[in-house]
């Protein structure tokens, strides 16, 4: 299981997904165990994150980042600088 990180995507793309219009998730530092029961695509405007997949390789994400989660990817999420993202289940 892939995540799928976008660095800088054009605006007009976040423009053409609706991702301005996504609710958006807060989150402060601090660390916890996530499983996603579905697919999630999110943008971040602030912060830094360390995803670690269960038996895989961290990926660092954060502020200008388009990131795809898949559904069925169990992970520790490692919250470095608290985190403001739009986010979208697919």
């Amino acid at each position: 299981m892939e995540i799928k990180v976008v660095h800088d995507p054009p605006k007009e793309e976040l423009e053409r997904m609706g991702v301005f219009n996504w609710p958006v998730w807060t989150k402060e530092v601090s660390e916890f165990p996530w499983t996603y029961d579905a697919e999630e695509t999110c943008y971040f405007l602030e912060g830094r994150v360390l995803v670690t997949p269960d038996g895989g390789t961290p990926v660092e994400v954060g502020a200008g980042d388009l990131v795809t989660f898949p559904r069925g990817m169990s992970c520790t999420w490692k919250v470095i600088e608290p985190v403001r993202k739009h986010y979208n289940f697919a």
